[in-house]
């Protein structure tokens, strides 16, 4: 709860994304389920722990901008790529602004994050069932 804690009087919403791995070294990202409130131009700040190759976070921008339009978007994350903030940066509008606490410089075979920080999808919420 983070950014809730900081940001104590805003809204929130849940979007549900993640890797299904078609081979070890290819993968989609699938948006699974979005639960938001009425979001047209309000300020978006979307934040993902880890962004390695930014896909999850244009998944989850081009779901949500099918349902609404921000006034401006800030994206949170602990641990980026510079390939995830380029990616990012090619496929949201102008008016987003990116900030993250720290640059890993390398991704694997797999577009993990190294050294990352692990899956913190799961160790976030549990284990995909």
């Amino acid at each position: 709860n983070g950014l809730l804690n900081v940001f104590d009087h805003s809204e929130s919403a849940f979007v549900s994304a993640y890797r299904k791995h078609t081979t070890p070294e290819e993968f989609e990202i699938y948006v699974e389920y979005i639960a938001i409130p009425e979001m047209k131009g309000k300020i978006w700040i979307i934040s993902d722990p880890m962004l390695a190759t930014g896909n999850s976070m244009v998944a989850v921008y081009k779901a949500l901008a099918k349902i609404s339009k921000p006034s401006k978007i800030f994206i949170a994350s602990a641990i980026a790529t510079n390939e995830a903030i380029l990616f990012i940066k090619k496929h949201f509008p102008k008016n987003t602004e990116i900030f993250v606490a720290a640059i890993d410089l390398e991704l694997t075979a797999q577009s993990y994050i190294v050294p990352g920080l692990g899956d913190a999808g799961d160790l976030a919420y549990g284990v995909k069932i």
